[in-house]
């Protein structure tokens, strides 16, 4: 049947207007138009805007009044986008295009909300490799969103409904203050220098630091020279040292006894004991534009770092606090984080220390890359188990194996912290660190966030440069097994929340392999329902354990009774 040459137009009008109100560019969304107040910055800011949304508590319930302090794996919904030479008065729209966690923007509920705004500025950094980036830059230990110098808005309680019309007005008119560093006292020095490995690599000034806990009667006693545990993790090393009773709580005892140690002051009752090992305890402060902890190693996207601690940082504090500079009195200790970088320097700079305890370290076997396999699986997010059924991969469990956040998830709130691998959490550290850099000088991610592939080329790249511990450890057995003779302490819960004991057991397993069952190492599983922070012994015991390692492999002659062995 024909249709009329009047009526032909009218219809393909109204065919153009409904399939371009199908499409979209007109359908309500929430939306946020955030505004850079003249009195928040001085000059244009490139960095990453995100909105924090959280339910608003009903009349007179407790609420927390900063969502932008709860963001987190299991924290509320929030949305990031880049933002490029923002000028000082402008207003930039956040909306659907943004990431989003756990969702995206349009999958937000109508309802009652607090919201919050905060910018996190970035760097230009004209690095030696030639590469000009922008990265969050701070010295402090504290995940972007919270750096200090951070513009962000006050919480706003709002209405979010998607068949609103106008986006929801923020505006950038507070900072976040200065954090204070912490002053020295009897028993803690801090030091922080500046590096002229890392400054000349990254174009900017760059520090590093360390907290020092002295022995006792350090100042007393000049001519002493002690050993020293350089001990690593995330905001701090595994000790905890505190000299006021009232830390000595019922719930402080509680929650110590979970990871199997003691409070900070039972600490400071042992480490202040007539009869206890005279040594030093270094936590080392290495926050780099990609996380609060650099890793350790010398990396392409992170830059020098192993050898700013080892060729700047430790030759300082041997001169400085009177160390012992020769290997048997340098031991290196660690907890997740941690207990990777104390691998990983004991393992590329066996000659420089005599010992490593490590626990509960992040991924050291990449065949066990948590549940992933990245050399044989395609997909970090998933499990094909047959072609029928799938299954989502978790990052974190209970200590009774029930799974809490999966990996997609996860991915999902880093995609959400920044771009081009500049999350400042943890899956953007893995990857900066072992990972390659890119055409523009950033990161090449090992799998993408939104998918889970995998990209082969980087998963070679990152055993090739020897992140894989312990393939590094299989490839050059032949130099290291004569060095690391008794020198490797490894401890792991047998339900760590993170199942990192797997990679502990395929290091033990590959040990097995290249050196037959007798030679001298040890591993330890703690059992039953062991999880991510559990210790063997308290870390008196550690000290005590290390002290008697030390004593060991003292050469002849050294003066091991100023220790108080």
């Amino acid at each position: 049947m024909g249709i009329s040459k009047l009526v032909r137009p009218l219809l393909r009008w109204s065919l153009a207007a409904a399939a371009f109100a199908f499409a979209g560019p007109l359908a309500a969304q929430i939306s946020f138009s955030v505004t850079l107040p003249k009195s928040a910055a001085s000059e244009p800011v490139t960095g990453r805007l995100i909105v924090v949304t959280t339910r608003r508590a009903e009349e007179g319930s407790p609420v927390r009044a900063e969502p932008r302090e709860m963001i987190g794996m299991n924290g509320p919904p929030a949305f990031g986008m880049d933002v490029e030479n923002l000028r000082p008065g402008a207003t930039v729209t956040l909306d659907a295009t943004s990431d989003g966690f756990p969702f995206g923007l349009d999958s937000l509920p109508a309802g009652d909300y607090r919201v919050q705004a905060v910018l996190i500025p970035y760097k230009k950094a004209k690095r030696a490799d030639g590469h000009t980036v922008w990265v969050p830059m701070s010295d402090q230990r504290v995940i972007a969103p919270l750096f200090p110098g951070n513009p962000y808005s006050r919480p706003a309680d709002v209405r979010l409904d998607p068949s609103a019309n106008a986006p929801v007005a923020l505006a950038l008119t507070e900072t976040i203050g200065p954090i204070a560093r912490e002053a020295d006292t009897p028993w803690i020095r801090r030091v922080r220098i500046k590096s002229k490995l890392l400054s000349d690599f990254w174009g900017m000034p760059m520090y590093i630091g360390a907290e020092v806990l002295l022995p006792k009667d350090f100042d007393k006693h000049p001519d002493a020279r002690y050993p020293a545990i350089y001990t690593y993790g995330h905001f701090g090393g595994s000790f905890n040292f505190d000299t006021d009773p009232a830390g000595d709580s019922e719930a402080a005892r509680r929650a110590a006894a979970d990871a199997n140690v003691k409070t900070g002051y039972q600490f400071y009752q042992a480490w202040n004991g007539d009869d206890f090992p005279r040594m030093a305890a270094i936590t080392l402060e290495t926050p780099g534009p990609y996380f609060v902890e650099s890793y350790a190693l010398n990396s392409a996207n992170n830059g020098p770092w192993g050898d700013a601690i080892t060729k700047e940082l430790m030759p300082y504090l041997e001169k400085r606090f009177r160390l012992v500079d020769q290997p048997y009195g340098r031991i290196v200790e660690g907890a997740s984080t941690g207990g990777w970088e104390a691998l990983a320097l004991q393992l590329h700079y066996p000659d420089l220390f005599g010992g490593a305890w490590v626990f509960n370290p992040d991924p050291i076997d990449f065949t066990r890359y948590q549940l992933t396999d990245i050399y044989k699986e395609d997909n970090m997010f998933t499990l094909k188990i047959n072609d029928w059924i799938t299954k989502e991969k978790p990052f974190r469990r209970s200590r009774e194996g029930q799974p809490l956040v999966d990996l997609r998830t996860l991915a999902a709130l880093e995609a959400m912290l920044g771009s081009k691998g500049r999350s400042g959490y943890q899956l953007g550290i893995w990857q900066a660190t072992h990972g390659p850099v890119g055409p523009e000088g950033y990161p090449v991610m090992l799998f993408d966030y939104r998918t889970g592939v995998i990209n082969k080329d980087v998963a070679r790249y990152m055993r090739e440069k020897g992140f894989d511990l312990s393939a590094y450890t299989r490839d050059n057995w032949a130099t290291l097994g004569p060095k690391l003779r008794g020198k490797l302490n490894f401890f792991a819960g047998e339900m760590d929340d993170f199942y990192l004991n797997l990679a502990v057991y395929r290091f033990e397993d590959m040990i097995a392999g290249v050196a037959g069952s007798d030679y001298p190492i040890r591993f330890e599983y703690g059992r039953p329902k062991k999880g991510h922070n559990w210790h063997h012994t308290d870390w008196a015991g550690v000290v005590r354990e290390v002290a008697a390692h030390v004593r060991k492999n003292a050469p002849e002659g050294a003066a091991v009774d100023q220790w108080n062995y």
